[in-house]
């Protein structure tokens, strides 16, 4: 089975992260993930996250940088992270699809919600770009 990609974006602004609340599947209903998606057939991962946050938050974002690593998801599913930034003139960013709410988490914050066990490893990648104040998660 090929490897297929999902984006996730570490959405970066004043020093703080954008957590979303899923409202979709059931099972991952009330958890908090990094935006992002599937990567359509023929597209560049690049160009799958600006789409996917322009779908699901309304915004205009630029990809940055990828984050080291990649996590398994539900096979053949691999979750990819890279750092974003809203584009001059973009909307606030609103809950338009699988989520019912957002977060912006400075660094002393970002483990005051229930991550997605996949996201974990990449929000603690990204803890490091928020500086000092960036606690581990509980265990």
């Amino acid at each position: 089975m090929t490897e297929r990609i999902v984006v996730g974006a570490a959405l970066l602004e004043a020093g703080r992260l954008l957590a979303a609340r899923r409202s979709a599947p059931e099972e991952l209903a009330g958890r908090w993930e990094l935006p992002g998606g599937k990567v359509e057939a023929g597209e560049a991962p690049e160009a799958a996250l600006v789409r996917e946050l322009r779908e699901e938050l309304g915004v205009a974002a630029e990809v940055v940088e990828r984050v080291p690593g990649a996590w398994p998801l539900k096979p053949p599913y691999v979750l990819h992270v890279w750092t974003a930034r809203l584009l001059p003139g973009s909307g606030d960013p609103e809950p338009l699809e699988d989520h019912d709410a957002l977060r912006w988490l400075g660094a002393g914050e970002l483990w005051d919600v229930d991550w997605l066990d996949q996201d974990v490893p990449a929000v603690r990648e990204v803890a490091g770009r928020l500086g000092d104040g960036a606690p581990e998660p509980r265990a």
